[in-house]
């Protein structure tokens, strides 16, 4: 440890992670772990992950959802906490943007969302995103469609 931050290995990225990789990364955040057939349906149907190893160990992931058209969805961008805001968020961005941008033809668009959680929205901002206004985009809303009060990391347990 040097200056009171933590020392680690360079981070190497790749396009695949596993299911339990990512529920692990999930967990290490607070998030609930998803069903692992769930969650292996999601990372196949997703158009592109970016995933980053400190040596074998997944301690980053992000996921493009893309109609392959003109509207595009980065979910999932998760960091471990003794790796977040060391740069890893934003690579794993920009690695996405990079992507839909050798998708665009001339005169084609893509309309890019992602979701920002408390820390992220600089680090979004520093990659050309604005803050969506509800008079312009709307109001984002959800529903989460389970016949489960709580989903409990024991029902994962294999």
């Amino acid at each position: 440890m040097e200056d009171g931050r933590m020392q680690h290995m360079p981070i190497t990225y790749t396009n695949t992670i596993t299911q339990e990789n990512a529920n692990s990364i999930r967990a290490s955040v607070g998030f609930c772990r998803i069903h692992p057939e769930q969650l292996q349906a999601s990372l196949d149907g997703s158009a592109l992950i970016v995933a980053a190893y400190s040596q074998s160990r997944a301690v980053g992931m992000a996921r493009l959802i893309w109609d392959g058209g003109a509207v595009a969805l980065i979910r999932d961008i998760i960091v471990v906490p003794d790796y977040q805001m060391q740069g890893i968020e934003a690579e794993l961005i920009r690695q996405i943007l990079d992507f839909l941008n050798t998708k665009l033809k001339p005169g084609f668009g893509i309309q890019v969302d992602v979701m920002a959680w408390s820390n992220q929205e600089k680090i979004y901002e520093s990659l050309g995103f604005q803050a969506s206004i509800p008079q312009r985009r709307g109001r984002p809303m959800h529903i989460c469609l389970t016949d489960q009060i709580e989903l409990t990391d024991a029902m994962f347990q294999q």
